[in-house]
């Protein structure tokens, strides 16, 4: 189970960091934000995507939208969304649960900038009922993440 693997990520990792798990589901950014009472943007959504071949992870924040000039700019071609099953083959989380930390696959992840608005974010644990509280830095040096700018945060 996917959930397992993050909470092993954190135990080696970060173990003062605990996974949060609610009985009502967290699939989405709306989900997410009522059930842990906070404004939509803390929540940290993770992005599986595709340039050619290479595959990779964008956080950002739950109410931004990746900003389809910003990411061919900064990953140098057209960015692809995985379809479902192969999120799920490539880090082993499912969709509404993925989270950056104990992925099955070694993937570069990127953290958007507008994640720094918050002191603290949400990303799902590997599951859709599980969340880690943690300050976005934090986030960004757990999973070796560069910051970039690519999404746009909605009005």
């Amino acid at each position: 189970m996917s959930i397992e693997t993050v909470r092993a990520f954190l135990a080696e990792t970060a173990p003062d960091l605990a996974v949060i798990e609610l009985a009502e589901s967290t699939a989405t950014v709306a989900l997410a934000a009522q059930g842990h009472g906070v404004e939509p943007g803390q929540i940290a959504k993770t992005l599986s995507l595709r340039v050619g071949e290479r595959v990779f992870l964008v956080v950002t924040r739950g109410d931004a939208r990746l900003d389809n000039r910003k990411a061919k700019a900064a990953f140098g071609g057209k960015v692809k969304m995985l379809g479902a099953d192969e999120v799920l083959s490539v880090t082993g989380h499912p969709v509404g649960g993925v989270s950056p930390f104990g992925l099955k696959t070694q993937l570069a992840v990127y953290c958007d900038v507008s994640l720094k608005d918050f002191d603290q974010v949400l990303p799902a644990a590997g599951s859709t009922h599980s969340a880690v509280r943690i300050t976005p830095d934090r986030m960004a040096a757990l999973t070796a993440a560069e910051w970039v700018d690519v999404c746009s945060v909605e009005a």
